[in-house]
């Protein structure tokens, strides 16, 4: 075998870097087209693609070109850029060398993404009192996402890493492509129907298009139905899908999702830790406390002495008893002598007041005798009566009545034969 009649690969991708770049029509040319995939190195070059709906080509625009843009570039643009095509012979693929660039409008996914976002916004979908508040410390975390890949081993293992006794229900999805909006819906009904008690929906990052399954109107309101919390992670941090403003939360990435949703569980041990300290602290400060109450009762004299309290009182006792064995006596001869002179006054008044009485008596007994018509009969007076009344005037007598004379000792009954005037 002649090995001098085969090429290296790298002979193959030098000898094609020297035809293109020898080409005058590729050594400067104009293209539109939209950015895609765009990533900025730590050194400040751009990385990206741009395309159009039928197909993509890469783009790298060096620090010392792009320096000067009066722009900032974005996944959806739509870019006019001059620059010549070039070989990266390491990688064997063809790019743009770009030397310019400019915005040339938005690209036509960045439209219906915004054009999606404000209709479902003014339908309230994404409106905060919507939101459902994540649980403290679940028991079931529910992740929806693709089987493979980087997002759901950050996601597992942040979660195990973190609080392991939470149990990971995979709902295994496809997340960009063909038939990926459908499935995502399904595994949302699936996990809404399941035991888990808090969602997240995430993938890795990517381009605007392998995104688009997120931006899809179909998933948005899907996940709008939900009875359960909502974490969406999507893409890297910088990436935002129309899921992130539907959804209950946010995270930057699959694995702050997982950290969002789980708590540590070395702050919660630390947390109860400490809160075992703190009740420490207070029941130490409650014993304390009584045991310092104890010793003050326990020095009171009532304790120490009980009989001394008892000697205050039967000598305090024995004062009372003396000062009553002085004053009692003549207390009684005071108040006997005080009675016996009421008694005497008593009696002076009774006898004055009924001396008085019995002469008032005297008179109005003499005054009743004066009237008393009986004793007119005693000076041989008469006084005749008439249907058993005293007759005073003789118009009220007429012959024929029938009338009683009283005298001191008799009545005399007779008839009226006659009335003289």
């Amino acid at each position: 075998m002649n090995n001098d009649l085969y090429l290296s690969v790298t002979d193959v991708n030098e000898y094609i870097k020297t035809v293109l770049e020898k080409d005058s029509f590729l050594s400067y040319i104009s293209v539109r087209g939209e950015i895609s995939n765009l990533k900025v190195h730590t050194r400040g070059h751009l990385y990206f693609s741009i395309k159009d709906n039928e197909s993509k080509i890469n783009v790298v625009m060096f620090n010392y070109k792009n320096y000067n843009l009066d722009f900032e570039p974005k996944d959806g643009m739509e870019v006019l850029i001059k620059g010549k095509i070039s070989v990266f012979v390491s990688g064997g693929n063809y790019q743009i060398t770009a030397v310019s660039m400019k915005q040339d409008g938005i690209g036509q996914l960045y439209v219906l993404f915004e054009k999606l976002k404000r209709k479902l916004s003014d339908e309230g979908l994404f409106d905060q009192d919507k939101k459902l508040k994540l649980p403290r410390i679940p028991k079931k975390v529910g992740v929806i996402t693709a089987p493979t890949g980087a997002a759901v081993k950050d996601i597992i293992s942040t979660i195990n890493r973190r609080f392991p006794l939470c149990e990971i229900t995979l709902f295994p999805s496809l997340v960009q492509g063909d038939g990926a909006k459908e499935n995502i819906c399904r595994m949302l009904e699936m996990a809404y129907n399941s035991d888990v008690e808090v969602i997240i929906l995430g993938r890795g990052g990517g381009s605007i298009e392998d995104l688009w399954a997120f931006n899809e109107e179909i998933v948005a309101r899907t996940i709008a139905k939900r009875n359960k919390p909502i974490v969406s992670a999507v893409g890297h941090e910088i990436d935002y899908t129309i899921s992130d403003f539907v959804s209950d939360l946010r995270a930057p990435t699959p694995t702050a999702a997982a950290e969002l949703v789980v708590p540590s569980k070395d702050e919660i041990l630390k947390y109860l830790k400490d809160y075992k300290g703190r009740i420490m602290s207070v029941l130490n400060s409650k014993l304390n406390s009584h045991k310092e109450t104890i010793r003050k009762i326990k020095e009171k004299d009532i304790i120490t002495n009980p009989s001394n309290m008892f000697n205050k009182y039967e000598q305090k006792l024995d004062v009372l008893i003396d000062k009553l064995g002085y004053t009692l006596p003549s207390r009684i001869e005071k108040e006997t002598k005080r009675f016996e002179n009421l008694k005497e006054k008593l009696e002076a008044s009774s006898k004055i007041y009924l001396e008085r009485k019995k002469n008032i008596l005297d008179k109005y007994k003499l005054k009743i005798d004066l009237l008393n018509p009986e004793n007119l009969l005693e000076k041989g007076y008469s006084i005749t009566l008439i249907d058993g009344k005293i007759l005073k005037d003789a118009s009220k007598v007429k012959p024929g009545d029938k009338i009683t004379t009283r005298l001191k000792n008799a009545q005399i009954i007779g008839e009226v034969k006659e009335v003289l005037k």
